[in-house]
């Protein structure tokens, strides 16, 4: 059963969530690594008000910017819910970003103030303030900080007024009023950043209510960014339905553990998760090992499109899947908490394989897509339609269609309403209602979307060939010693590719072969240039000659967000990379 408490904005959602659903848990997170404490939504709604009556009693008016700065936790929603009930606009800055990229953001929306996590963040907020004309006051979430109001100063001044005020500022925020601006991660260029209104939300969370499958004792488990549309979104529905949210502790490499200590119904994630896991389910086995697993994998896809469909599964079919089950099914969802109805993945491409592993393991790992510029979502695959190797079919009441040009195009309420102080001809274009999306795409008989790259990642080698990087990039990181992969060729002969070893699996093979164990030595090692060309092989068997990677290079260290090759979500910045790694491409063509 499914309930909602659906108005016309966001800006009353804290209020609607307590009065609906009071003591019952709202949040679970950890005091202390291993130790869960819970928040209700009559807590939350308490807090919210507090921190949004405080910030008026700063002098925050309607319609001015707040940005926030700070990592997934309760203290994030609270801090959100309380400023956009003021009537405010929510500005979001990612956690990771350096204290330059965060003066972009907040100097660009003209923000009157901001909230950050701790006393660090406050740190890279004060490096910058000179350059921060119009930013106020500073409040810190965390403990204190030079220059910083702490929470509960805020919560006190906000304590002392009346909270039927909080409600009439709420009450008069309209669906077009904008509800949070959120700067696009920025793949080319500055980010941009997307004006996005309430209304857009409203619209998104009724579209996406039934096809995300929150119900009302859903447990969400959230690790992304909330300053990213698709968290925000997820913890939106959660909040609409009475569902929990069980956030993460902060450390990457707990997130399997966590899964399988909060049992979440619902995990909204970015491909390298599912990658990760994957390569924990099917490791560096043997390759006859590895062969039965995904055959029992693919025999896991038939029974349960059977199943879906409602058709009889044949005895001897229905045998060996229960075989398979107890010996490898089960073992899968244990490593998501053994509860997980529908996990979703976005943001960036995601091999096929991959989905149909876990989709016949009984872990229904669901691709969409959307952009920042939609509100999170456009298309969306579903355990009862699904097409693996597509993003899924438009959302209800979303329209879509391909361009001359091959651009995917989209129409629907969820269209963002341009960028702040900032025009971008080259993708975000609207025309006639329609969103220019940058996304080369097609659509088939039945609907289903498939995306076939970005507008601006077409490499065309000196030859004249166009070539789409995603395919061979998604194939080479099923392989588990590949954490990422760049395809590199415009103007020249042929593509090549930049590889980058995975150190969570690479390193305990090194050691078991008696290897050096750092990945710049490994990086130039023969046996570990052996397993790649072997990855390297089975990717390119699957495309034409022409398309084909001819050589490779190893750099002697992973892309990351700290080095600027990666966005919050993991996105690879071509560009970025193509600068950094200039000189391993040159060498690999100068070897001629």
């Amino acid at each position: 059963m499914t309930t909602t408490i659906a108005g016309t904005t966001i800006a009353d959602l804290a209020f609607r969530a307590a009065e609906a659903y009071g003591d019952r848990t709202a949040a679970r997170y950890q005091t202390a690594p291993g130790e869960w404490s819970e928040l209700s939504y009559a807590d939350l709604a308490d807090a919210a008000t507090e921190i949004g009556l405080g910030l008026i009693d700063l002098g925050l008016d309607p319609g001015d910017r707040v940005a926030v700065l700070g990592s997934t936790r309760p203290l994030w929603s609270m801090a959100h819910l309380g400023i956009v009930a003021t009537g405010a606009v929510h500005v979001s800055v990612y956690p990771t970003n350096a204290p330059e990229e965060c003066a972009w953001v907040v100097g660009n929306s003209e923000s009157r103030g901001i909230v950050c996590e701790d006393a660090a963040q406050v740190a890279k907020i004060q490096q910058v303030r000179d350059q921060l004309p119009a930013l106020e006051w500073i409040v810190v979430l965390d403990g204190e900080a030079d220059g910083a109001i702490p929470l509960a100063e805020v919560r006190r001044r906000g304590s002392e007024r009346e909270p039927s005020e909080l409600r009439e500022r709420a009450a008069a925020v309209t669906a077009d009023d904008p509800y949070v601006f959120m700067y696009t991660s920025g793949t080319t260029g500055p980010p941009k950043g997307c004006v996005l209104s309430h209304g857009n939300y409203r619209w998104i969370m009724g579209a996406s209510d039934e096809l995300a499958g929150m119900e009302d004792d859903g447990v969400l488990y959230l690790f992304l960014p909330l300053a990213h549309a698709f968290a925000l979104l997820f913890q939106l529905l959660c909040f609409d339905h009475g569902g929990v949210i069980a956030y993460w502790g902060g450390d990457p490499t707990k997130i399997v553990p966590e899964l399988m200590t909060v049992k979440p119904t619902h995990l909204p994630s970015v491909p390298r998760i599912f990658e990760k896991i994957y390569t924990l389910a099917v490791g560096s086995k043997p390759a006859e090992e590895q062969a039965q697993i995904i055959a029992a994998a693919q025999l896991g896809v038939r029974v349960r499109d059977l199943q879906q469909r409602g058709e009889p599964v044949p005895a001897e079919l229905q045998a060996k899947f229960d075989e398979a089950d107890a010996a490898l099914f089960q073992n899968v969802r244990a490593l998501f908490g053994g509860q997980l109805s529908r996990a979703i993945t976005g943001a960036a491409p995601i091999a096929k394989e991959i989905l149909e592993f876990f989709y016949g393991c009984g872990v229904p790992v669901m691709e969409g897509y959307g952009m920042t510029e939609t509100s999170t979502g456009a298309t969306i695959n579903t355990p009862e339609h699904h097409r693996f190797g597509t993003v899924g079919r438009p959302l209800p009441g979303l329209e879509a269609r391909i361009a001359e040009d091959g651009e995917l195009l989209l129409k629907g309420g969820n269209i963002f309403q341009g960028y702040y102080k900032m025009e971008d001809a080259s993708f975000g274009a609207i025309t006639d209602g329609w969103l220019h999306t940058g996304d080369l795409g097609a659509i088939d008989e039945d609907g289903y979307v498939s995306i076939v790259g970005r507008k601006k990642d077409i490499i065309i080698t000196a030859g004249g060939k166009n070539l789409t990087p995603a395919n061979l990039e998604n194939d080479l990181k099923t392989s588990p010693w590949i954490s990422q992969a760049v395809m590199h060729g415009d103007r020249r002969p042929y593509p090549v590719v930049l590889i980058t070893l995975d150190p969570e699996t690479i390193l305990p093979w090194a050691e078991q072969q008696g290897l050096p164990t750092t990945i710049a030595e490994l990086a130039k090692h023969p046996r570990v240039h052996a397993l790649i060309q072997e990855a390297v092989d089975h990717a390119n068997a699957k495309l034409a000659r022409v398309e084909q990677v001819k050589k490779f290079v190893i750099p002697d260290r992973d892309l990351s967000q700290e080095t600027g090759e990666l966005t919050p979500t993991l996105k690879v910045k071509r560009n970025v990379v193509n600068d950094h790694f200039a000189a391993d491409f040159d060498a690999l063509y100068a070897a001629d």
